[in-house]
């Protein structure tokens, strides 16, 4: 599918379906260039349905003849109100409501309130997502209209380069939304390491996979502890983009990669929705959607290693107890007091691991806590960080990919709910602040040094509902983001 600018004038086009955001007030101003198509009824048609551009105001006219064939005019709401967010959220109802299975797509949406590239990009990212279904696993999957291509209307030429990375970062968000659909007998540790291969071939980047001998060599105690559940392999996935010329500073992205997490002999019942952790690597599946975008775009200046501790988290004889004690590859020793806080074990390796590379920043994400979920809801992740540069960094990228990210707070007093008797530290404190202590608890295996954040995606990973451009299901929440950070430190 091409998305592309259209400099045709409204009256020349000739696509099959146009798609046209409308904001209240001067209805009739607005729809003068469209009123033909209707034989000049349009505004008399509108008002018997009662459409005066609200917000989720919609109406489809359909022609016999000539083109457009149809219709579909989007509420956008009062002017001065406008978000790009509703630009997104307009293009998906639009899109979703009378895409048809040939030919063009038109979108004529108000953009001059924002910076054009901006707007293109949000437009032709909605655009996109907006169409993605996940039917791998029906045995007959409904047909699903797609367009050959969707042109932009009234954008100016300047436009055309934020159009180019569409493609890399949309095709990482669905890369990412397939990772996290997948059924957990289909998506295992192995699985995940070897579509990192994959990737890593198709698109130049260096790959290296831990086996478990490789992981009890570096003292991976805790990532260890958490697999040992499983009748299945750890795998410890890390993927290195290099870009041509002067490396001019090094980050690191670590993904949470439980394919599957029963809570272990803390096993998850009643609310805790156990059929559905097989979501629980949404952290990994941003942290690989962003590395094939990444390894499309290749971004000057910036070498970006993505780390996954990938496992399941099982129970039988050799699983992990409640109350084992275990040491971190850092030479911290854990108390288990709950097997369902086995994300935070799988990535305090994986950081320990990371700050071994000394990058000058690390950004891990996790669907860690179910107390993220409680304060946010499933539209905002949450963050955590002692760095302001870092945070307002991550706040812009997602501002401007649409991805819902709050700053949260870090006080080292609530360290105190995680002291242990016996050990250093316990892997979970007191249930009141839990998506702090969980910060708080991958702060201890970071190096003071290093820049970090840490994003909890637990309540944006899923959807059960359409929203926006996400269809119900695996949102892909993260790539977008992750990719708009790495690019920004490119510029």
């Amino acid at each position: 599918m091409q998305i592309s600018l259209n400099s045709a004038s409204l009256q020349n086009w000739t696509g099959n379906v146009l798609l046209v955001g409308l904001l209240e007030g001067n209805l009739e101003e607005q729809l003068s260039h469209l009123e033909k198509l209707c034989d000049g009824l349009l505004i008399k048609r509108l008002e018997k349905q009662e459409f005066s551009a609200k917000p989720g105001d919609f109406a489809s006219f359909n022609f016999l003849k000539g083109n457009p064939e149809k219709l579909i005019l989007i509420g956008l709401g009062k002017p001065q109100n406008l978000q790009l967010d509703d630009l997104r959220v307009g293009v998906s109802k639009g899109i979703r409501s009378g895409v048809e299975d040939k030919g063009s797509l038109g979108i004529l949406f108000p953009w001059e309130p924002f910076d054009a590239s901006a707007a293109a990009k949000a437009i032709g990212e909605s655009a996109r997502l907006s169409l993605f279904k996940d039917l791998r696993f029906r045995s007959e999957p409904d047909p699903q209209p797609m367009p050959e291509k969707i042109e932009l209307i009234g954008f100016p030429e300047s436009a055309n380069f934020a159009l180019d990375e569409i493609h890399p970062i949309c095709s990482g968000v669905e890369l990412a939304r397939e990772l996290v659909g997948a059924p957990p007998n289909s998506l295992t540790p192995i699985v995940l390491a070897e579509k990192a291969l994959l990737l890593a071939e198709e698109y130049d980047l260096h790959a290296k996979v831990l086996e478990l001998k490789d992981c009890e060599k570096k003292g991976m105690g805790a990532y260890l502890a958490v697999a040992k559940g499983s009748d299945l392999l750890p795998k410890f996935i890390h993927l290195t983009y290099k870009p041509k010329g002067e490396v001019i500073r090094r980050i690191a992205l670590v993904g949470k990669g439980l394919t599957f997490d029963s809570g272990g002999y803390n096993l998850k019942v009643g609310a805790s929705q156990i059929d559905l952790m097989k979501f629980d690597m949404g952290g990994s599946a941003a942290v690989i959607g962003a590395a094939r975008a990444i390894g499309e775009m290749r971004p000057e200046g910036t070498e970006v290693h993505f780390i996954i501790a990938a496992c399941e988290n099982m129970i039988n004889g050799s699983a992990v107890h409640p109350g084992d004690i275990i040491q971190a590859s850092n030479g911290k020793t854990i108390e288990i007091n709950n097997t369902d806080a086995e994300g935070r074990l799988t990535l305090a390796d994986a950081l320990v691991y990371a700050c071994e590379l000394n990058p000058d920043a690390i950004v891990d994400l996790a669907t860690l806590t179910g107390a993220c979920v409680i304060a946010l809801g499933d539209e905002i992740a949450g963050l955590w960080t002692e760095s302001d540069q870092l945070a307002n960094d991550l706040k812009v990228a997602s501002d401007s990919a649409g991805e819902g990210l709050w700053r949260m707070p870090l006080p080292n007093s609530y360290r105190e709910g995680l002291k242990s008797m016996l050990a250093d530290i316990k892997n979970t404190g007191p249930r009141q602040g839990g998506s702090i202590t969980a910060a708080l608890f991958l702060k201890e295996f970071v190096k003071d040094s290093i820049q970090w954040a840490h994003i909890d995606i637990a309540g944006t990973v899923w959807s059960e509902k359409d929203r926006g451009v996400n269809s119900a299901g695996a949102t892909g929440y993260g790539v977008r983001t992750l990719v708009n950070w790495i690019n920004s430190l490119s510029i």
